[in-house]
C-alpha cells in the first residue's frame, strides 16, 4: 500500500486544503528538461546566420579561418565553435581629405590636411575625395589592426608627395587629372605590397585654391582667359570646317575645268596636226599650187576686206598703176 504523505488543513467553514510535500526528484527532472531546451534553443539560434547581398562572411573554427560564404542563409557549428565575421565587400566607401561632412551634411574645412606646399614653393589648399572597397575580407580582418587608418595615412603621404613635386599652376588649373592619376597609381602599388584587403577605386581633387582671396581671383582670371582662348580656337576650327568643303568644291570645279580645257587643247592640236598633214600631202602632190593657195589664204586672213588683184598675163612689164580700181572701172566703161 502506497504511503500517502498528503495532509489536510482545516480553515473552518467545512473547507479543507490539501498540501503535498516537496518532491526533489520531480523538480530535478523539470530543471534538466528546461536546461536541455534552453541549450537546444541556443544551439539552433547560434547555428543559423544570414549574409546580405553586399557582404561576405568569414568563418573561423577555434580562431582559424576555415571558410568564406556568400550572401544567403547558412549554418555553422554552435556555442562559439565557429564564429562569423561579416564584411561589406560590395560597398564603395569614402575618405575625405582636407574636409569632412558633419552630421547635418555641412562641409567643414580641415586646414591641417588641406594645406600643402607645391614644387615651386607656393602654398595651396587641396581637398581630395577617395573611394575604396574591401577586396579581400580575410586580409581586411586579420592582416592589420586598422586598415582604414592605414589607407588614410598612405593617401595623405602620397598626396603631399605628388603635390610637392607639381607646380602651383598644375594644382590649380590644368594639371589636376595628372595629379589624381599619379596618386592613384602610387597608392595602388603600395596597397599591393601591404596586402591589407583594401583596393582603391578612385581619387579626385574635390577643390583646390590658393590660401588668399587675391591670389584666388588672379588664378580664376587665368582660368577664364584659358577658357576664352579655347572658345576662340573652337570657333576658328568650326569656321575652318565650314569653309573647307566649299574650298574643296571650288578646287574640284577648277580641276575639272582645267581637265576640260586640256582635253579641248589636245583635240585642237590633233585637228591642227591632221590639217597640217593633209596640207603637206597636197603640197607634195602640187608644191607650186599649194604654196600659192596658202599664200593667198594667209593674205586674206591677215588683211580682211582688202581686194587682191592677181596678174595672170605672165609678163613682167605690166605697169601697176594706182589706183587700180579706178583704172579698171574706166576700162569697163
Amino acid at each position: 500500500m502506497e504511503e500517502n504523505n498528503d495532509f489536510r488543513a482545516d480553515f473552518g467553514g467545512g473547507k479543507k486544503k490539501v498540501y503535498r510535500p516537496f518532491d526533489a526528484k520531480r523538480a530535478g527532472r523539470y530543471v534538466i528538461i528546461g536546461l536541455l531546451a534552453i541549450v537546444l534553443l541556443v544551439g539552433v539560434i547560434t547555428s543559423i546566420y544570414t549574409v546580405d547581398d553586399k557582404q561576405q562572411a568569414v568563418i573561423t573554427t577555434f580562431g582559424r579561418v576555415t571558410d568564406i560564404t556568400d550572401p544567403g542563409l547558412h549554418f555553422k557549428l554552435p556555442f562559439g565553435i565557429q564564429k562569423v565575421y561579416k564584411v561589406d565587400v560590395n560597398v564603395y566607401q569614402k575618405i575625405e581629405l582636407g574636409y569632412y561632412t558633419d552630421e547635418y551634411g555641412t562641409t567643414v574645412s580641415n586646414p591641417s590636411e588641406s594645406t600643402m606646399i607645391t614644387g615651386d614653393y607656393n602654398i595651396v589648399n587641396v581637398d581630395f575625395y577617395v573611394e575604396y572597397k574591401v577586396s579581400d575580407p580575410v586580409a581586411y580582418l586579420f592582416s592589420s589592426n586598422n586598415p582604414e587608418l592605414i589607407l588614410r595615412n598612405l593617401i595623405q603621404s602620397q598626396v603631399r608627395n605628388v603635390v610637392g613635386s607639381s607646380s602651383v599652376d598644375a594644382v590649380l588649373t590644368d594639371g589636376k587629372e595628372d595629379i589624381q592619376r599619379q596618386v592613384k597609381d602610387l597608392v595602388t602599388q603600395i596597397l599591393a605590397e601591404y596586402d591589407i584587403g583594401l583596393t582603391l577605386v578612385d581619387v579626385r581633387i574635390q577643390d583646390s585654391e590658393p590660401p588668399t582671396q587675391a591670389v584666388n581671383e588672379a588664378f580664376k582670371g587665368v582660368e577664364t582667359a584659358k577658357q576664352n582662348a579655347e572658345a576662340v580656337v573652337n570657333d576658328a576650327l568650326a569656321y575652318q570646317n565650314s569653309k573647307i568643303p566649299e574650298a574643296e568644291a571650288q578646287a574640284d570645279q577648277l580641276i575639272k575645268n582645267a581637265e576640260y580645257l586640256r582635253a579641248a587643247r589636245i583635240n585642237e592640236a590633233n585637228e591642227q596636226v591632221a590639217m597640217f598633214n593633209a596640207m603637206y600631202a597636197e603640197y607634195e602632190q602640187n608644191p607650186d599650187i599649194t604654196l600659192s593657195r596658202m599664200y593667198y589664204e594667209a593674205i586674206a586672213e591677215i588683211l580682211p576686206g582688202v581686194k587682191l588683184y592677181i596678174n595672170t598675163s605672165g609678163s613682167d612689164d605690166v605697169q601697176m598703176l594706182l589706183p587700180l580700181e579706178d583704172l579698171m572701172n574706166q576700162n569697163k566703161g
